[in-house]
């Protein structure tokens, strides 16, 4: 049975740069057995209500600007899967939550960022799958849950999104520099809960972890650790992959459900 992950995106630009997390991801495809398509829940595509993308084939979203012209000429045409799309939104109707398919979009960078570094081929089928960044953990931990069978049927979920996300404090930042140190606290606080299964702390961190609002001012970041916890079911092991910061503010941690 394929694990779930949690990853942490990075910045666009991690593709093309050199540092521990995207090695961490260059060789991520080699450490798990190959699946037969990949969903991904993405920080970058919220919603009112589930969705997800059911197209032959995937374009690839700039859904960034200002960056370098070699960013934009990247591309990850991975095919798309509408039957699987529809299987899914048989599964979230199955446990009351209603969603719907978009016929036309492609993925986001929180999709093919780390996708084009794990699997570089594209050549595995790739969905998308929204956030609510409204309804908060609860429901995304809910949403997880209904799609936990398709680990059985080799589908890789994934959440994809960033183990802390203040951009207020990117800008002037060296990608080398120190960590805050807020920023290692709730990093710290996190990392303790995912791997003792504290479960109801997780779904409140924003009362219980230190320093939540300043590292996550919004959620839509966090929101995918859920979607991946919920899809690996009731009595999973976490498993942290990777751990490493980048611009003093930005965790780029890494984890596996089993």
């Amino acid at each position: 049975m394929l694990p779930t992950l949690f990853l942490s995106h990075g910045a666009p630009t991690l593709p093309l740069m050199q540092a521990p997390a995207t090695d961490f991801l260059k060789h991520l495809g080699d450490t798990i057995e190959r699946p037969k398509a990949i969903l991904v829940a993405s920080a970058h595509w919220e919603t009112e209500q589930p969705e997800v993308n059911a197209v032959a084939r995937n374009d690839t979203i700039h859904d960034f600007y200002g960056f370098p012209r070699a960013l934009y000429e990247l591309r990850y045409p991975a095919p798309g899967d509408p039957t699987l799309a529809q299987h899914i939104l048989d599964l979230l109707a199955k446990s009351g939550l209603r969603g719907t398919v978009d016929t036309t979009r492609g993925l986001d960078h929180g999709a093919w960022v780390p996708l084009l570094l794990a699997y570089p081929d594209a050549d595995i089928p790739v969905l998308q799958l929204s956030v609510q960044s409204h309804l908060g953990p609860a429901h995304h931990a809910k949403l997880g849950a209904a799609l936990a069978s398709l680990r059985d049927q080799g589908v890789l979920v994934v959440g994809s999104g960033s183990w802390t996300h203040d951009l207020r404090r990117f800008r002037g930042q060296a990608v080398d520099a120190p960590e805050q140190p807020d920023v290692t606290a709730f990093a710290d606080w996190m990392d303790a809960a995912v791997r003792e299964g504290r479960t109801d702390d997780l779904i409140a961190y924003r009362s219980r972890a230190p320093h939540a609002a300043d590292n996550h001012p919004t959620e839509e970041h966090l929101l995918p650790l859920y979607v991946a916890l919920g899809a690996a079911g009731p009595g999973a092991t976490a498993e942290r992959l990777h751990s490493s910061g980048m611009f003093s503010m930005l965790r780029m941690d890494a984890y596996a459900f089993h």
